[in-house]
């Protein structure tokens, strides 16, 4: 049997993860990685990830059983310009973007359409660059599929074989309704919480208090809005009209909130927060759902130099993998100063019974 040969174009946060994510579950395959960022070239060849790496592309993609376009969306109709005179008739195309109509239609418009399916891991971070890139960054989430109108079903079957290999759920949906849908969950949730940040940049006083004293529930609706805007101008100008009718909803929420606030109509106001924590409560809790779980734990440490560096190592003596680590500045929500989260629910009892052992209080938070 061949080996599999797996193209990339681009390789940034989302492209390096899938990327690592495959190496790691098939160490045999061929990778080769196309950026116009030589560090990222070299980087991606130095830890192993690409077999080749090349300055542009060219014929060393004629190989690929599949080629991934992860790049930016406005750049895919050069990239598959220059990709079509080598692009083998049974190679797979497809791409990682948060939007798919547009590709689609630019698919159909080339003739490709028997050789493309959309894809969309709904995996990402406020980081970004193949440097921050990891291949469990993709372990349990959601990889959306659409198939183009002339995909065959083995062709199907053979990606979501592909996404299951990353550690990845394969979920196949219709290109206009997965732009409708992350529109909502996504897209639009991006621009509240940039709204949220750029309110508070603008009402703060020229000391920076409200800056200086954000935590706890800010910081944790406002996280994504340190996503790199360059990809989050793009998603607003290709999904414009589904963005843009969500949010008119949303303006219009906003509006009677207030005007139940200026009411001041106590059973109101409180059906409308019972209501939401009834539905937020609902979401499925799981890391594959759409607001992750976290495994995490909170404790008490001692202000003093090397106190978070002794956790940290002595956790990872432990082979314990850490996902983040922090310093919790608000208590409101949450007992501990600091605050470490896991890949793995198990995770938690093993540490939870390591840092007790020497002493730590712990506060466990599933």
């Amino acid at each position: 049997m061949n080996r599999l040969n797996i193209g990339f174009i681009g390789l940034g946060l989302i492209g390096g993860s899938i990327a690592k994510a495959l190496r790691a579950s098939m160490p045999d395959i061929g990778i080769i990685v196309y950026d116009i960022d030589e560090k990222t070239r070299e980087l991606a060849k130095s830890d192993g990830i690409a077999s080749q790496t090349v300055s542009s592309i060219d014929a060393s993609f004629s190989s690929c059983n599949y080629i991934f376009l992860c790049a930016p969306v406005s750049m895919n109709a050069e990239n598959l310009a220059a990709l079509t005179p080598f692009l083998s008739p049974s190679c797979i195309l497809t791409d990682v973007g948060s939007v798919k109509s547009g590709i689609h239609e630019r698919i159909e418009a080339l003739g490709l359409g028997g050789q493309f399916i959309g894809g969309h891991p709904m995996a990402g971070s406020e980081r970004y660059g193949y440097a921050n890139s990891k291949a469990r960054l993709l372990e349990n989430a959601y990889y959306i599929l659409t198939p183009a109108s002339q995909t065959r079903p083995e062709q199907l079957e053979d990606y979501q074989n592909l996404v299951t290999a990353m550690g990845a759920i394969p979920l196949v949906l219709d290109a206009k309704q997965h732009d409708y849908i992350t529109a909502a969950i996504s897209h639009l949730p991006h621009i509240i919480a940039s709204s949220l940040v750029n309110l508070v940049k603008e009402s703060d006083s020229e000391e920076g208090i409200m800056k200086m004293i954000a935590a706890g529930g800010f910081k944790d609706i406002t996280r994504i809005a340190s996503s790199s805007p360059d990809m989050w101008q793009q998603i607003c100008l290709t999904n414009t009209d589904n963005i843009a009718h969500l949010l008119e909803d949303y303006i219009e929420a906003l509006s009677a909130v207030r005007n139940k606030l200026r009411a001041k109509d106590a059973h109101v106001l409180y059906d409308f927060f019972n209501n939401a924590r009834i539905y937020r409560d609902s979401f499925i809790e799981a890391s594959s759902g759409p607001i992750k779980k976290s495994y995490s734990i909170t404790l008490d440490i001692a202000d003093e130099t090397g106190a978070l560096a002794s956790i940290a190592t002595m956790l990872a003596l432990n082979h314990i993998s850490i996902k983040n680590i922090g310093i919790v500045h608000n208590r409101e929500l949450e007992e501990g100063a600091l605050r470490i989260e896991f890949y793995e629910e198990k995770d938690i009892e093993t540490a939870s019974h390591i840092l007790q052992g020497r002493g730590y209080a712990i506060h466990a938070k599933k």
